[in-house]
């Protein structure tokens, strides 16, 4: 499908881009042209190999068009756990409830609750998941029939999955679809053997290949990694040369110094998820230390379990103010800064290079943000307006790979949502009943 894009506000999240006024030309699953549109005969000549023949035209009225966010830690099948057990301390929400629930649910379940989650990603603005959860082919037929991009990680731990199946999963779902990849990983290294460990690093090294997995989340858990092999969790797997071809942690609350220059020398990245982080009191990332150390920093919203929303707007705004909180220093963490996280870098942690940034070529990943809204007025600086006052309410348009998703309020994928909610609300009853 040829889309043309224009009469718009721009901000490709390049390096230094100011935001300008121009359109965007969009063949097949690829952007083909941004710029300001001026002389658009001299373009179509420039490319004659194209046949410009537009199935839609769109008027963007001045608002903004920019790359979609990377949710770049997740677990879409826990949307069934959403507000199910609340207010309670991380190891008995973990332990007591979450696990028991977990164990009931089947392949064919998952699916359709990931459908569900697609569906928040996609009025958040969200083009592209980072998901982690038990059931990886039904994960990506769900992602699949929605058009939705996601990059699975392998959850390997003592109780479910295997090394096996992770490199099964590898060489599969990285053949399968332009909208589905696969990396390696593991659940956590509190929840797997010192042999299970070594096998996913043998696998790292065997495929060159990073390798991401929940790090120092809790004070719990680093103590207890200290416990067992005198080392921290970060320092225990890098002994193991778990990260020796890059990969990265999610949450990464709890680190020691020496922890962070393992992650900048390794070139690691730190995933952060401080809606998660905050509801669960497990403590505030040390963002500023990241940044001063050069590691690199995504963001998350972990599961519907924990957090409980799947809203970049919210994760953004988290991220500075608490790292301000954190610093006692209102100039910590740069709305700019937050928002490379929230595109480019999340895109750079889950290999979708192509589609971090606008740009001919690239990944037609691309979402509007309406500027006409009370929350975004006056247009004093649009691109930290997004981080302090955005919201979900301003996305009016999410496009995947070409693809409109979501525009206006309504949803363009597979399946009435309306039976979507039904089939959870179901999934919910039946698992509940057991």
């Amino acid at each position: 499908m040829n889309i043309r894009l224009y009469n718009a506000k721009i901000l490709t999240m390049a390096a230094d881009a100011e935001i300008f006024e121009g359109e965007i030309w969009v063949s097949g699953d690829r952007i083909i042209y941004v710029g300001k549109g001026e002389n658009p005969d001299e373009i179509c000549a420039s490319q004659p190999e194209k046949k410009f023949l537009w199935d839609r035209e769109i008027d963007c009225k001045k608002n903004l068009l920019m790359p979609g966010f990377k949710d770049a830690h997740t677990h879409s099948g826990m949307t069934l756990l959403r507000s199910f057990a609340d207010d309670l301390p991380l190891d008995e929400w973990l332990n007591n409830k979450i696990f028991p629930v977990e164990a009931k649910m089947t392949a064919e379940d998952i699916y359709e609750l990931s459908r569900l989650a697609v569906l928040e990603y996609l009025t958040s603005g969200i083009t592209a998941v980072f998901d982690m959860y038990l059931t990886p082919e039904s994960i990506a037929d769900a992602f699949d029939n929605m058009g939705m991009r996601c990059v699975q990680v392998g959850a390997v731990n003592n109780f479910s999955q295997s090394p096996e199946l992770v490199e099964e999963m590898y060489q599969k779902l990285n053949h399968r679809s332009p909208l589905q990849s696969y990396m390696l990983g593991f659940h956590a290294e509190y929840t797997c053997s010192k042999q299970l460990l070594e096998k996913i690093a043998a696998l790292a090294h065997k495929y060159k290949a990073p390798v991401f997995t929940h790090l120092a989340e809790t004070e719990s858990e680093v103590s207890g990694c200290i416990s067992r092999y005198g080392m921290t969790p970060m320092a225990f797997l890098d002994s193991l040369g778990m990260f020796d071809y890059g990969g990265g942690g999610y949450h990464c609350v709890h680190m020691t110094s020496q922890d962070i220059e393992i992650m900048s020398r390794k070139g690691l990245y730190a995933v952060t998820n401080p809606g998660s982080n905050t509801k669960l009191a497990s403590g505030i990332a040390p963002i500023s230390d990241y940044l001063k150390a050069g590691v690199n920093v995504a963001i998350g919203t972990d599961g519907p379990a924990s957090n409980n929303c799947l809203d970049m707007f919210r994760e953004m705004f988290l991220v500075t103010g608490l790292a301000k909180l954190k610093e006692k220093d209102a100039s910590a963490v740069d709305a700019m800064e937050v928002l490379k996280m929230a595109t480019v870098n999340g895109a750079h942690a889950m290999g979708l290079k192509e589609a971090d940034t606008l740009a001919a070529g690239k990944l037609a990943d691309i979402i509007m943000i309406d500027l006409n809204q009370p929350n975004m007025r006056p247009l004093n600086h649009i691109a930290k307006n997004l981080v302090y006052s955005g919201s979900k309410q301003n996305v009016i348009m999410t496009m995947v790979g070409g693809t409109i998703l979501y525009e206006n309020g309504l949803f363009h994928t597979n399946g009435k949502p309306e039976d979507i909610y039904e089939n959870t609300e179901c999934i919910l009853q039946k698992i509940m009943s057991d």
